[in-house]
This record gives C-alpha cells, sequence and structure tokens, in this order.
C-alpha cells in the first residue's frame, strides 16, 4: 500500500510538473500570436513576412519533434525533456534581442526545435504513467495546460505590452528554465519496464500499419485548422475594427472558452471511445470556423471565437490522447514525435497560406470554408481507424 501511495505521489508530481512545461510550451505559441501585430509594424512586413514569424518555428517544431521524439526512446524521457526545456528558454532569451527580421527566424527555428520536441515526449511520459481511461483522461488534462499557457500569453499581452514590447513579452518565456531544474530535482527517472524494454526499440518500425496514415492525416488537419486560425485569430480581431488591446481583451474570453472544451473531452474520453470524441470535437470546430468566418457583429465574432476555442482545443486533446496509446512503449516516443512532426506541416501551411490569402484579397469567410473542410477530413480519417490496441 505504501508503495503505491509513493508511486501514486510520483506521478502526480510528473503531471503537475509536465503540466507547467506544456503551459509555458503554450505561453510562447500565444505570445507569438500577439507580438506578431507589434513585429510586423516595427519592422514594416507584409502579411506573407508575418505568416512566416509562425511558420517558421514550426518547422523547427517538426525537426524536434522528430528527433527528440526518437531520443526519448533511447536517451529516456527525463533527460529529453530536460533538453528540449532548455534548448526552448536559452533560445527565447537571444530571440528577445533579435535586431532585424531575418535573425528573428533563424533564432525562432531554434527555439522550435524545443517546443517541438517537448509535447510529444511529455504525452509519451504521461502515457507510460497510466493506463486505460485514466491515461486518456490524464493527457486530455495535462493538454488543457494549453489553454492556461494561451491565457497567461493572453493576459500578459494585454496588460504589459504597452510598457515591455514584443522583446520584454519575450523574455519572461526564460522563466521556463525554471521547469527545467524541478523536473530534474523532483522525478525519477523512467520505470523499470521501460529501462528494461529499451533492447527492443528499434521494433518500431512494425509500427507502421494502416494506423499510423491515417493518425497523420489527422494530426495534419488539426494542426492545419489550429494554426491557421488561432495564430491569426488576434490580427483578424484589427482588422475587423479592433484595437491592438482591445482585440488582445476579446482574445481572452476565447481562450477561457478553451478550458471547458478540455474538461468535456475528458468527461466523454470515459463513456465513449476517444476517436468518437476526436470526430465530435472536430465537427464541432468546423461549425465554429463557418460562423466565425461569417461574422459581422462583435457578438458573433465573440460567439463564434468561443465556439472555435471550445471544440477545437478539446480535439487537441483528444488526438493527444489517443496518440501515444496506438504504440507499444519502447517506440512510443518516436512514433508520436512522428505524428506530430508531420501535423506540424499543416502548421506551417496554416498561418502561411492565411497570410497569402490575405495579401491577396481573399476574404476571411472564404479562408474559414477552407479549414471547415479540413476538421472535416480530420474528423474522418481518425473514424476510420481500427478500435483501440489492447494496453502496453
Amino acid at each position: 500500500m505504501t508503495k503505491r501511495i509513493v508511486n501514486r505521489d510520483h506521478n502526480l508530481r510528473v503531471f503537475l510538473i509536465i503540466g507547467t512545461a506544456w503551459m509555458f510550451d503554450a505561453m510562447d505559441v500565444g505570445l507569438l500570436s500577439y507580438i506578431m501585430p507589434l513585429v510586423h509594424k516595427e519592422w514594416a512586413l507584409t502579411a506573407a513576412q508575418t505568416g512566416m514569424l509562425s511558420s517558421v518555428s514550426t518547422v523547427g517544431m517538426i525537426l524536434g519533434a522528430f528527433i527528440l521524439g526518437h531520443m526519448a526512446d533511447r536517451m529516456g524521457r527525463k533527460k529529453t525533456l530536460l533538453i528540449s526545456l532548455l534548448i526552448f528558454s536559452i533560445g527565447n532569451a537571444f530571440l528577445a534581442f533579435s535586431p532585424n527580421f531575418y535573425m528573428f527566424l533563424v533564432i525562432r527555428f531554434v527555439v522550435g526545435i524545443g517546443l517541438g520536441g517537448e509535447l510529444p515526449v511529455a504525452a509519451t511520459f504521461i502515457s507510460d504513467l497510466y493506463q486505460g481511461k485514466v491515461r486518456r483522461k490524464m493527457l486530455i488534462l495535462a493538454d488543457s495546460f494549453w489553454a492556461l499557457g494561451w491565457l497567461v500569453a493572453a493576459l500578459l499581452s494585454f496588460l504589459l505590452s504597452p510598457y515591455l514590447g514584443w522583446r520584454g513579452l519575450l523574455l519572461l518565456t526564460v522563466l521556463s528554465a525554471l521547469v527545467a531544474l524541478l523536473f530534474r530535482k523532483h522525478i525519477q527517472e523512467d520505470n523499470v519496464e521501460y529501462v528494461k524494454d529499451r533492447h527492443n526499440i528499434d521494433n518500431w518500425r512494425h509500427a507502421f500499419t494502416r494506423t499510423t496514415p491515417l493518425l497523420w492525416l489527422a494530426w495534419l488537419m488539426v494542426m492545419f485548422s489550429y494554426y491557421g486560425m488561432f495564430m491569426w485569430l488576434p490580427s483578424i480581431l484589427i482588422s475587423r475594427g479592433n484595437t491592438i488591446v482591445t482585440s488582445f481583451g476579446y482574445s481572452v474570453i476565447m481562450i477561457i472558452a478553451q478550458l471547458p472544451g478540455y474538461f468535456g473531452a475528458a468527461w466523454l474520453s470515459g463513456k465513449i471511445k476517444i476517436k468518437y470524441v476526436f470526430a465530435i470535437y472536430m465537427v464541432g470546430t468546423a461549425g465554429g470556423a463557418i460562423l466565425f468566418g461569417s461574422a459581422t457583429s462583435l457578438f458573433m465574432t465573440l460567439l463564434a471565437g468561443c465556439i472555435l476555442s471550445f471544440f477545437n482545443l478539446g480535439a487537441y486533446g483528444a488526438i493527444i490522447a489517443l496518440t501515444p496509446e496506438q504504440y507499444h512503449m519502447t517506440y512510443r516516443g518516436t512514433m508520436t514525435g512522428l505524428a506530430q512532426g508531420i501535423g506540424r506541416i499543416g502548421a506551417v501551411l496554416g498561418p502561411l497560406l492565411v497570410g497569402i490569402f490575405l495579401d491577396n484579397g481573399t476574404s476571411i469567410g472564404t479562408i474559414f470554408i477552407l479549414f471547415m473542410v479540413s476538421l472535416v477530413i480530420g474528423a474522418g480519417s481518425v473514424l476510420l481507424l481500427p478500435d483501440q490496441p489492447k494496453e502496453h
């Protein structure tokens, strides 16, 4: 009984520390979204160049997910998470002093490597600690820290951007280094079963069944829609006549709507298959995309934005819960990293295409119809997945 309590306490401690790291990851992505209008103005960028601020980071995240996901299977989850957190925090310290647009892109690429590695490795770590419905709930709840990170980013931008500017806001993310110290001191290395099985790691090549391409398509669609819509959300609000400050305030309302979306998905995961949870939330997001694209009043814009936030982030949590349990723990990090890395190709294309479309006069309504179609495709791909495999 004592051992069980100790393990439970350790697992909870891992969950909370990883959740905090997840929050800083989201805080960084959120801050990038909010500083994009500020950087755009300071360096007189085109809309396409502004989209590159997000896309180059995501290219780094693709590389980070591939490399660090595999490192988590080779070196262990703890060491790999430490590496990702340090790359991220030190990189942002340099990013805050970028002298021009091109140097910003280079440094942001490096920061992206740390960011891209943190999420799949963190999800893999939590997957190793839990099983069954509890695993799915804990993964979705861990991803709910993403909403907290975006909320912190929105509040910091709303309150401090007039005083600190975008460089000062970026420096705040360096505090994530403290999470690395907590992780190093208070978290044990991976469990015994994982360590014993590590010599079987090359078996990951057998994971390429029909499940894998369907998962990759789902990740591609969910990230294409999420990053395409949310990275441009503050800029779209500004284009509809709001000031930078008021658009931050409206974004806070939309972000708060993400939390019940996560909690609802976590609750549903205990009632129905997780792939059905994902499909329901993707279709709900598609409806929100149509409403947001066609909104003409402030009320409808806020309502549609809240619907987008509720469903899109719940879908994100569901696919994070769905992916690791498809694979054995000896190659779980590799395959989870590959899935998220493939998905981030969509995260590159989403913001970049929005910028190109806007430069060419495409309406917001037309752009969001494209996102609606991608969301429906993502839902369909997951519904084609076979039933959940046996626990690993």
